[in-house]
């Protein structure tokens, strides 16, 4: 019965994941809606402030679980899985209100922010149901299960957290 539950968990993470990623998909093909100049403009920043966040509290989680400190663990977790969730929020936001801006520089570090940008994006999206069935199974006290998968979702949440702030810094000299 509890490998029911837990399959059914799966199903809907993986629905509510495909769901995410074809709506962040769409906002780029379809028309922006009007906003005041300049009054969205900063949610670039946020978007970045918070992903640099996300990656320190996922630095500090794992600190945390390792020194045994189970209820820190958890609330610095759900506290990354909260900021991430407001990320998306603000992200959607400005990417309804905004075309996406070009990366300006050549060369080398064109090559260099475009493989950081597209592992970004396809990471991205990989780590949406990967981080829910995490907190699932904590939250169902699995631990064992837990572990196993979060050895897999912490290095790449990170790569993905810290990338987004890469991003940015990249491409932020190009905001018009």
């Amino acid at each position: 019965m509890e490998g029911e539950k837990e399959i059914n968990y799966n199903r809907l993470i993986y629905i509510v994941a495909a769901v995410l990623a074809a709506a962040v998909g769409i906002i780029y093909v379809t028309p922006k809606f009007e906003v005041p100049d300049g009054a969205l403009d900063f949610l670039p920043a946020l978007n970045a402030t918070i992903n640099g966040t996300v990656s320190l509290l996922l630095i500090l989680g794992v600190v945390l679980i390792k020194r045994g400190k189970r209820d820190a663990h958890q609330l610095v977790m759900t506290t990354a899985i909260v900021l991430s969730a407001l990320f998306l929020i603000s992200y959607v936001l400005y990417h309804t209100t905004h075309e996406s801006t070009s990366y300006g520089g050549e060369g080398i570090m064109r090559t260099v922010y475009l493989f950081i940008l597209i592992t970004h994006i396809i990471l991205a999206i990989v780590i949406v149901p990967l981080v829910l069935i995490t907190f699932v199974r904590a939250w169902a006290r699995k631990f064992d299960k837990h572990k196993k998968i979060a050895r897999i979702t912490f290095p790449l949440w990170l790569y993905v957290s810290i990338t987004g702030v890469v991003v940015y810094l990249m491409i932020s000299p190009y905001y018009g």
